[in-house]
């Protein structure tokens, strides 16, 4: 549907902005005329500050009447304290660049912490949904903090419908963790499809974008609530490791950046991540008053490759480790020595009751021994860089960083570790509480799988790979209650939702009690 506004409270809404510079060099902004509704990619905020939040759309392409002038777009942002915007309290206007698919990244300041507000775009006579958003805590708050965690949404495998339902929580924040995109078709059931072939270009990488920005369920989780993002491999391609594809395409790189442009494009990102030839700074720390700070990390694009890949091949392969030599090297890394470095002076520094390390993937060791016999360790996560998790959790241990939560994805299974220097030793102390919550959409393995490996990981003290869904997390001075949201059916658009299991941790005492 096109939203529309009056051609009096347009020009009213003109008179009063100032024009900002145009993206595109010195390009004049095109009057547009749109054949259908612009905003139909829906509208998106994140990155809160106490004083402000980035504000997100992205013109639809297809809406251009004049698309072939190549020209940035104007657009006005409005933000107001109440959904009907009688009360304006921010306003301005950009451009929607052609450089940038016409996306717009607005970052307001200027605003109370703690607090709702709800914001909107306009452009020539169209005006796009209403989102609503929240800043950041003060500084000094000690502000409970209500937030989800999600990840993993193959468009083909299921319908949206867990977001439908994570637009319904009572929260303050949604952190998604990777894997918002998939590149590749895979798995079993498919209740729909990509209709197009695995994106290499960018203009390919932002028509798979507009694909699932496009779904209505995801559209209202994003309108809801503020955003953190990360992202996992198949925003680029499966399995990737730094400059090194799964099957050693010698022209990664260019497509890397063409991936990262687009993932640029579609989320509500600060300047400051904007792609830079084909590398893009993304991990940084995010700080809710006194009571939480999130360590956003990135462990695709500095990791070492993976260790003992298939003769030929790049990425992930299951080996034992008397059999590859390479997987126990000290110097093998998953976040880059830099990203290290800065990751452990902010857990030096850091003040908060809580500290959150939203990261991709599951940190626990996951045995995958069969009948007992010989561990399997799976190289794409920390299990294929044991040295790099050991340096990470023994920083955790020698700084004495308050209430670690480590937070992730990827495996599409629910799980909750005791996190530890050395998995080996029953009695080794537990230094961390870890929380993995399954996927949207993507297929999870099978019950055997996940009852074989309890059964050889002690430290595992949940895991359940059948349901699809997300996990809500309720912080306070002095608890954490994590809830496994999980819905009945990914296959069914109309699918309610249930708790699948609960679990708290104490402030001062590391590990997750039923």
């Amino acid at each position: 549907m096109t939203h529309r506004f009056s051609r009096r409270a347009f020009l009213r809404t003109a008179g009063t902005l100032v024009l900002a510079p145009a993206l595109a060099g010195n390009a004049k902004p095109l009057k547009p005329r749109f054949v259908i509704d612009p905003f139909t990619l829906g509208v998106a905020s994140g990155s809160p500050l106490p004083d402000g939040v980035v504000l997100w759309t992205r013109l639809d392409i297809r809406a251009l009447a004049n698309a072939g002038d190549s020209k940035p777009i104007p657009v006005l942002w409005e933000v107001a304290v109440d959904e009907a915007f009688r009360n304006v309290v921010s306003h301005g206007k950009t451009n929607a660049d052609p450089a940038y698919g016409y996306s717009v990244h607005v970052e307001v300041t200027g605003l109370q912490p703690d607090r709702w507000y709800w914001y909107r775009f306009m452009s020539a006579d169209a005006v796009s949904p209403v989102g609503r958003t929240r800043t950041a805590s003060a500084l000094d708050a000690l502000t409970g903090l209500r937030f989800a965690f999600a990840s993993c949404q193959q468009y083909e495998q299921g319908y949206f419908v867990a977001h439908r339902h994570l637009a319904e929580e009572d929260l303050d924040l949604v952190v998604f963790l990777g894997d918002y995109i998939y590149e590749s078709s895979w798995g079993k059931n498919h209740v729909r499809k990509h209709g197009a072939p695995e994106p290499f270009t960018l203009e390919q990488y932002r028509e798979r974008y507009a694909l699932y920005k496009r779904d209505s369920d995801l559209q209202r989780s994003h309108a809801r609530f503020p955003w953190l993002v990360t992202w996992d491999d198949h925003e680029v391609s499966n399995d990737y490791a730094n400059d090194r594809s799964q099957n050693l395409d010698p022209d990664f790189l260019q497509r890397r950046a063409a991936a990262y442009q687009a993932f640029y494009e579609h989320m509500p990102l600060r300047a400051s991540a904007k792609p830079n030839g084909s590398g893009m700074r993304l991990y940084g720390h995010h700080d809710f008053g006194r009571l939480a700070r999130f360590y956003l990390l990135d462990d695709r694009q500095y990791r070492t490759p993976q260790a003992c890949p298939q003769r030929g091949r790049g990425g992930s392969n299951v080996v034992r480790p008397e059999q590859c030599r390479e997987l126990r090297d000290e110097e093998r890394t998953l976040l880059g020595s830099e990203q290290e470095t800065w990751l452990a002076d902010q857990l030096g520094q850091s003040k908060a009751r809580w500290n959150i390390l939203a990261q991709q993937t599951l940190m626990a060791q996951l045995d995958r021994k069969k009948n007992g016999k010989g561990s399997q360790f799976w190289t794409d996560g920390w299990d294929g860089y044991p040295a790099a998790r050991r340096r990470l959790l023994t920083e955790l241990a020698r700084r004495q960083t308050r209430n670690p939560l480590v937070i992730g994805g990827d495996v599409h299974m629910s799980l909750v570790c005791d996190l530890k220097t050395d998995f080996d030793k029953p009695d080794a102390p537990v230094i961390a509480t870890e929380f993995c919550g399954t996927s949207i959409t993507s297929q999870g393995p099978t019950p055997a799988e996940v009852e074989n490996w309890l059964a050889h990981n002690p430290h595992v003290k949940f895991a359940s790979g059948e349901k699809r869904g997300y996990v809500t997390v309720e912080l306070n001075e002095q608890r954490a209650q994590v809830r496994f949201r999980t819905v009945a059916s990914e296959k069914d658009p109309d699918a309610g939702i249930s708790t699948q299991a609960t679990f708290i941790v104490e402030d001062g005492r590391p590990g997750a009690k039923a």
